[in-house]
């Protein structure tokens, strides 16, 4: 893969994908993203390659452990930097472009102070911590 941004952003998508439909294939990652099927189709045998998914019958993806690993732990930092955005009045369309920038380079440090905060402020809002769609 190019860079850890790209890997992390395709599996991800998979992640999210498979949450909502149960059954993901390459076409269904390039009409997500809007990239081209065989550019997708390239990265999915890398990320086969590097043991991050596998391909199985009828072209279905699946996350590998670590392949979920890494796709869960990244829609964390997206669903939290996004609702973090948002409550500081950042409006959603912008909240979610930024957070799908920001979830990639923020510092674990970071990312665990911003968690904090945000379940904090859930439990004395009382609101619930529901996670963004993308």
């Amino acid at each position: 893969m190019k860079t850890q941004e790209s890997m992390e952003n395709y599996l991800e998508t998979i992640y999210v994908l498979d949450q909502k439909t149960g059954f993901v294939r390459s076409v269904d990652v390039a009409t997500e993203l809007g990239f081209s099927k065989p550019s997708v189709s390239n990265a999915m045998k890398k990320l086969k390659a590097e043991g991050y998914v596998q391909i199985e019958d009828k072209g279905k993806i699946v996350l590998t452990e670590k392949g979920r690993a890494l796709a869960e732990n990244t829609y964390e930092k997206h669903c939290v930097i996004s609702h973090w955005l948002m409550h500081i009045g950042v409006s959603r369309e912008t909240a979610l472009e930024d957070a799908c920038r920001m979830e990639h380079i923020l510092s674990e440090e970071s990312f665990e102070c911003m968690k904090r905060h945000h379940k904090k402020w859930h439990e004395l809002s009382h609101e619930p911590e529901n996670e963004i769609e993308r």
